[in-house]
C-alpha cells in the first residue's frame, strides 16, 4: 500500500509529531526538576497521543486493507482472518 492509499496517515503523523515535541518537552521538565505532578500529566498526555494514533492506524488497516482481501473472495480468507488476527493483538 501506498501513503495515499490510507487518508488516516497525516492525521497520524501529526499526532506523533506533536507526542514527538510533549516529549522532548518532559525531557527538558525532567532537566529542570520540574513537578512530578507536572511532568506525570505530560507523559499522560503523550501516552494517549500514541495509543490514539495506534489505534487509528490499526483501524485504517482493518477498514481498507483487510476489506480489500475479502474482496477478493473466499480463498484468501483464512489469509484475511490471520491478518485480523495479527493486527488486532495491537489494540
Amino acid at each position: 500500500m501506498t501513503m495515499t492509499a490510507h487518508t488516516s496517515h497525516p492525521d497520524i503523523i501529526k499526532r506523533l509529531k506533536r507526542a514527538s515535541g510533549h516529549l522532548k518537552s518532559i525531557i527538558d521538565m525532567l532537566e529542570g526538576d520540574r513537578g512530578c505532578m507536572e511532568i506525570a500529566q505530560q507523559l499522560q498526555a503523550v501516552e494517549k497521543a500514541v495509543t490514539n494514533a495506534k489505534k487509528t492506524l490499526v483501524h485504517d488497516h482493518i477498514d481498507h486493507c483487510l476489506e480489500h482481501a475479502v474482496k477478493k473472495g473466499p480463498r484468501n480468507a483464512e489469509d484475511t482472518i490471520r491478518q485480523f488476527k495479527d493486527i488486532t493483538k495491537y489494540l
